[in-house]
């Protein structure tokens, strides 16, 4: 790490390491699922039973073929509250399973 300057603030030291150590995907893995638990609500995280970002889709397994039925009518609606949550485009894809 860069240290030429006394004065760092601390986010930007932790930006520099999360880069250097490349953390950023598992950083962006763990954001995805936070944001599907908050944003989705009890309803259907009682059926939800993984979720998963690989590359920039997310693959979300849930327990019931009737709320998976009604979520895939949803499905770019759902891409763009996430990705709006999190602040940045990481999903352009969905697939529930």
């Amino acid at each position: 790490m860069k240290r030429n300057n006394e004065h760092l603030k601390l986010s930007d030291v932790l930006k520099e390491f999360v880069e250097e150590n490349r953390l950023q995907d598992g950083l962006n893995k763990v954001d995805v699922k936070d944001a599907w638990t908050n944003l989705m609500g009890n309803g259907v995280n009682h059926y939800t039973t993984n979720v998963q970002l690989k590359r920039e889709t997310l693959y979300v397994d849930l327990s019931s073929s009737v709320l998976r039925e009604e979520l895939s009518y949803g499905k770019e609606k759902i891409i763009i509250m996430l990705n709006e949550h999190l602040g940045k485009e990481l999903i352009k894809k969905l697939i529930l399973k």
